[in-house]
């Protein structure tokens, strides 16, 4: 029911029953006058009047069924309603007059619409058994809905065969009701267009000749009217071909025609996300207007969230994962996403309840193995609690012992507790188990250099510049070893300006660059370099800024 029928304004108390009866029925009879205008001319103004006078009459009484079924079918052409009011609406109309034929008709022209097929069939069943003598209109709407259903399922005999009995059973009872004579010469016409159509566009389809079945497709979306059947036609075949950006374009177009085609509005959002990930705000669109339709859809708010998170808005990102999880309290993705947000927000108390709820429904070991990770980053750079740091990390080992990551993020805390022997072993366990990880060879060499082990430290920047030869980290931490333990000078040099050639504003390379001419002697150089470091420590800080000034004018200290 529309709003406005809980609640009456004063002026409408002060009237008996009768009067707003007369009332209803003035204004009815000035709507159907004006939505006929609207039927035939198009005006949006004859349009705008009819709504006004069907909402007046249910004001003054709400119990008239047809005003209801118009309504809906006004406010949908305004694009003001999705399918779901609609469909509710027309509901409304055959609870207050469940032997309204009309009422079943108008219902199940948007169950079509909505592709609930069954659900419109049944429908127009039913007006056929209220009115067998007058349904002619209900008889043709049924053979439309089976030319629909097969156009956008399979071709089914069954259905044609249905398809067949109705159009003709309905084309005989015509006689007897006068208003549908329109209906059959622009169903007829339109179905034979669009078998027509269809025909030859799935013959082109098959024979894989898609450029024509495009044009196909596009004259008949001009043709028949059908933009939104014919445009998706063709945004699937652009598919086929994989040609990702006209499959969109003519997706959206068959959106234009109908904003709320769930299986279109999934398949640009989908699209948009995996394609188009710059384009938050169409995907954001899509998913919103699912929401219209399917409410109580976890999945939906939990992909708008992770698009909120896109666009760093944190806050609708979290109340996108809250709603989620309102819908589906016990599922653990739902929970690793909303303890994510909350870690973005800065709420790191509530982010570890969510991780810890996450943990222990443990849908997959080695996917929560990841999870005990994250809630292990927290420990230890939020709370510094190494304890329950490294407890979560042998938790993830437990739970998925094939992942080198979970070691290195081991090796990383041993590291930083100046547990070096330690985080030499977990280095190395993370090499055993993926010898083509550079991260954990780099880490591992780091320690080893730090235990003046510099051969094996060698040995292993080696390894990870072999692995990854754009790994610009190792080629620098590599230098600082011919620097400052072999002080061999040539060697590093051009290690560190092999780092800068891959990370141009790499503070840390023009700093031990500098250092190394520094040691050569040559201080202009230096200078210069110090300078560079300087200046790319303000993009990109490394350093204290202070202690790289300090060196540069110590350089001409007399």
């Amino acid at each position: 029911m529309f709003m406005f029928e809980e609640k009456m304004s004063n002026n409408f108390k002060t009237k008996n029953e009768s009067e707003y009866a007369i009332m209803a029925q003035e204004c009815m009879e000035d709507a159907r006058r004006y939505h006929e205008e609207y039927l035939l001319k198009g005006k949006k103004s004859d349009l705008d009047t009819a709504v006004d006078y069907y909402i007046d009459a249910i004001k003054f009484n709400p119990n008239i069924s047809e005003a209801y079924y118009r309504l809906a079918t006004l406010l949908w052409d305004r694009g003001e309603i999705n399918l779901s009011s609609a469909i509710e609406q027309c509901k409304s109309a055959i609870s207050i007059s469940p032997s309204n034929p009309n009422a079943r008709i108008y219902a199940g022209f948007f169950l079509e619409l909505a592709k609930r097929y069954d659900e419109a069939e049944m429908e127009f069943k039913e007006a056929i058994k209220l009115n067998p003598v007058k349904s002619a209109r209900s008889r043709l709407s049924l053979a439309s809905l089976y030319i629909d259903k097969m156009h956008n399922t399979s071709l089914n005999p069954k259905d044609f065969s249905q398809y067949l009995y109705y159009m003709l059973s309905g084309s005989l009872s015509i006689a007897l009701d006068y208003p549908s004579i329109k209906m059959l010469y622009k169903n007829i016409s339109k179905n034979i267009s669009v078998m027509f159509f269809d025909l030859i566009g799935n013959i082109l389809e098959k024979t894989k000749n898609y450029s024509m079945a495009v044009k196909t497709y596009d004259k008949a979306a001009d043709t028949t009217g059908r933009d939104e059947v014919y445009y998706k036609k063709i945004g699937d075949i652009n598919i086929k071909e994989e040609d990702i950006e006209d499959a969109r374009v003519f997706y959206l177009k068959a959106l234009e025609t109908n904003p709320y085609n769930k299986e279109l509005l999934f398949k640009v959002a989908t699209i948009t996300q995996l394609y188009f990930p710059d384009d938050i705000n169409t995907a954001i669109d899509c998913y919103t207007r699912l929401l219209e339709i399917e409410e109580n859809n976890a999945g939906i708010y939990y992909e708008l969230g992770h698009l909120y998170l896109k666009k760093d808005d944190v806050l609708n990102s979290i109340n996108a994962f809250k709603l989620a999880l309102n819908k589906d309290f016990d599922n653990p993705f739902y929970h690793n996403a909303l303890g994510y947000a909350l870690i973005r927000a800065e709420q790191y108390e509530d982010a570890c309840e969510h991780y810890k709820i996450a943990i222990d429904k443990n849908p997959d070991p080695e996917w929560t193995a990841i999870v005990c990770q994250s809630l292990a980053a927290v420990y230890f750079n939020v709370y510094e609690d190494v304890d329950s740091a490294l407890d979560m990390l042998k938790t993830a080992i437990i739970l998925d012992e094939t992942n080198d990551e979970v070691f290195v993020e081991l090796g990383d805390i041993y590291q930083k507790c100046d547990d070096v022997d330690s985080a030499i072993k977990a280095y190395c366990e993370a090499i055993k188990l993926n010898p083509v990880n550079p991260v954990a060879y780099n880490k591992c060499a780091m320690a080893l250099w730090q235990k003046d082990y510099l051969e094996e430290a060698i040995i292993a920047y080696h390894k990870a510049i072999g692995i990854d030869p754009d790994y610009h980290c190792a080629y620098n931490n590599l230098g600082v070893i011919y620097l400052d333990g072999i002080k061999n000078l040539k060697e590093a040099k051009k290690l560190f300006e092999k780092a800068i050639q891959l990370k141009e504003d790499y503070t840390m390379a023009y700093f031990n660059l500098a250092r190394a001419y520094e040691e050569s002697n040559l201080k202009i150089e230096a200078a210069k370099y110090y300078q560079k470091a300087i200046e790319y420590n303000t993009i990109n800080p490394e350093l204290d800024t202070e202690e790289i000034r300090l060196k540069l004018f110590r350089l001409f200290e007399v």
